[in-house]
């Protein structure tokens, strides 16, 4: 039996275990990323277990998420980042310089590499034939020294394109099929591989779209072949040397297979409050719409905003639209300058934002209440805009650049001459400039490097090693599909305090409950109810690091996303299964429970959980390695790092 691409690069990346089904596997890391929400706490973590320096090469920390510094608070955040980075040993990117997916993939994503990342769209970079990983920031600093990252061999899902993309339909309206296909929890304990003879006519640019949003499928990540395609980008970018064919087997075998044909698609829109409720932007309805964003991770390349520059062109946006576009790096803002196409944007009535993550993350351009938002990002969570009563539909650039001359949601085969798109491509050469990156200081004494702190920058909290007995309240009963934007949301009123724990904390569930955090203090200990996929979305650790901060000890879910789940254990909290689902509906807020024996039963795989008020018990599963045992007894992944270091 031949091998896949991901079987390839994981055998030649193992470093213990097996790859064997359902087998705890470690793998060697070699390159790491960090956005500025996460980079922050990257540091916070490097410097609480007292790191030397990363291992790791390399490892940066991209500032592209709150880049608009609107108060001092996020300035001082930027300024800690960059001076932390020089102590350790990390590249910087400058805010402006571009999102970090986009940016790696122009820069530093490698054929045949194993990349781990603080934000869960990382797989951007499997466009260019390596395994990248989004997870949550303690299991990214464990890689940098050292540790190597551990997972469940993984099963490997091919989905087969076949055929050719016809005008007016773009590679985001492929990841919208394969979530209608699949959902956003159908490809859940598998890596994506993409093959057939239709990817040979999607740009790395495009391939770099599908796998982004693999995420959304609830897959570990995706990759493509590294291919003459690859190659060509590569050297356009001026990065030839990095090119290294890997291509499956001809007889490679998988555990899944599905075929797209791309030439039977048509424009499609994901409709709120989540990217999986496709349909035809046909049959979406007449939908009046407020604003349109262009860009992010998603869709911010050269011949993304191309496109609907060349829909644009000599019409003026509608009246009642908002619209703006954020190219994905300033390499590609440069280039639109350059060959003019900013120019017949501006005039049309475009705004131009920086090259930053922005309206994706709520950060810039929120709705108004109850409004209707178009974009090319790929989440539309309920509040993840920055305005938690907004409906967002999700498209393609050209759909979107349609329904900003319209007012209303629109398939763009409806109002322009699509062929005229064909010629539409990436710049041949790519214009280099790496300024805004700031590498690692080459001295010697790196530990006289100061780190600048202001006075938002406070240390992460602490937590003991795990108890022997937990008796705690239900402090909250969630259902399905709870994502990390309900958990602690986005937006710049509450990020600006992503390095103050105490004060971030106070927005956990804002809009999910707003009770939530006074009634967890007052309990001091409590338990989270949750449904399916508990935890799906942003890699957000903050998500477990918040709510253990305020005393939840355990969280009790039919199931869960995978990095959320990481992200529990790494903050020792348990993340427990009914093993029953129908045991679900038996327990409610305020019921009291009580687990003893704690680490015994830990051991076994099986939680007896006693419902002391109504005086029943169920039983909940504990799916854990011996490895992640380890560390959730001895209270997370800080407390073992730590440990371990000394």
């Amino acid at each position: 039996m031949g091998l896949s691409i991901t079987q390839k690069i994981i055998s030649s990346h193992l470093l213990d275990g097996n790859m064997l089904e359902n087998e705890q596997i470690t793998i060697k890391v070699d390159q790491t990323l960090w956005s500025d929400l996460t980079g922050i706490m990257g540091a916070q973590i490097l410097e609480s277990i007292q790191a030397d320096k990363v291992s790791t090469e390399p490892s940066i920390f991209y500032c592209d998420h709150n880049t608009l510094a609107t108060s001092t608070e996020n300035a001082d955040d930027h300024l800690y980042m960059r001076t932390a980075a020089q102590r350790f040993g990390v590249y910087y990117s400058k805010p402006g310089n571009g999102i970090c997916h986009f940016l790696h993939c122009q820069r530093f994503a490698k054929p045949g590499q194993v990349m781990l990342g603080a934000d869960s769209h990382t797989p951007t970079s499997g466009a260019l034939g390596m395994i990248a990983i989004g997870s949550g920031g303690l299991s990214v600093a464990k890689s940098m020294v050292g540790e190597g990252f551990r997972l469940t061999t993984p099963k490997v899902l091919n989905i087969i394109l076949s055929g050719k993309l016809v005008p007016g339909v773009s590679a985001k309206d492929v990841t919208l099929e394969a979530l209608r296909i699949l959902s956003v929890k159908g490809a859940i304990g598998y890596i994506i591989e993409f093959t057939g003879d239709g990817i040979l006519n999607l740009s790395v640019p495009q391939r770099a779209t599908i796998a982004n949003m693999s995420i959304e499928m609830g897959a570990t990540t995706g990759i493509f072949p590294s291919d003459q395609i690859t190659r060509d980008f590569l050297k356009a970018q001026g990065r030839e040397q990095d090119w290294l064919e890997i291509l499956p087997d001809a007889d490679a075998e998988y555990d899944k297979v599905i075929e797209i044909n791309l030439s039977g698609l048509e424009p499609l829109v994901a409709k709120p409050h989540m990217p999986d409720l496709v349909v035809t932007a046909r049959d979406a309805g007449d939908v009046k719409v407020g604003s349109v964003f262009i860009g992010s991770c998603t869709n911010a390349s050269y011949s993304d905003i191309v496109k609907a520059a060349r829909i644009l062109k000599g019409k003026k946006v509608h009246k009642d639209i908002d619209l703006t576009i954020g190219p994905g790096s300033k390499q590609v803002l440069e280039q639109l300058i350059q060959d003019g196409v900013l120019a017949d944007l501006v005039a049309s009535g475009a705004r131009i934002l920086e090259s930053a993550c922005g309206p994706c993350i709520g950060i810039g351009q929120a709705p108004p209440m109850n409004g209707v938002a178009v974009r090319t990002s790929n989440r539309n969570f309920k509040g993840r805009s920055g305005t938690n009563d907004a409906f967002v539909y999700l498209v393609s650039p050209e759909t979107a650049a349609a329904t900003a001359v319209t007012g209303k949601l629109t398939d763009p085969r409806d109002i322009f001459d699509v062929e005229s798109l064909q010629d539409c491509k990436e710049p041949a050469v790519y214009k280099i400039d790496d300024s805004m990156i700031i590498a690692p200081s080459a001295v010697a004494d790196h530990k006289n490097i100061e780190i600048i702190r202001g006075k938002n920058i406070v240390p992460l909290p602490k937590r003991d090693v795990l108890k022997e007995t937990v008796s705690a309240t239900v402090v909250l009963k969630l259902g399905d599909n709870i994502t990390t934007d309900d958990i602690i949301p986005g937006g710049s009123n509450i990020l600006k305090y992503i390095a103050n724990i105490p004060k971030f904390a106070e927005y956990t569930f804002c809009y999910t409950d707003p009770t939530f955090v006074e009634r967890a203090k007052a309990l001091k200990t409590s338990v989270i109810l949750g449904g399916e996929n508990y935890g799906q979305g942003s890699s957000r650790e903050h998500a477990a690091l918040l709510p253990m901060s305020l005393g939840v000890e355990a969280v009790v879910a039919k199931s869960y996303a995978r990095i959320h789940k990481e992200n529990l254990i790494n903050y020792g909290i348990l993340p427990l299964v009914f093993k029953n689902k129908a045991d679900y509906e038996k327990v409610d807020r305020s019921d009291v429970f009580v687990i003893e024996n704690v680490y015994e039963q830990v051991d076994k795989g099986e939680i007896t959980i006693k419902v002391v008020n109504k005086n029943i018990e169920f039983r909940a599963l504990i799916e854990l390695s011996d490895y992640d045992k380890g560390v959730l007894k001895e209270g997370g992944a800080v407390n073992y790092l730590k440990n371990k270091l000394k």
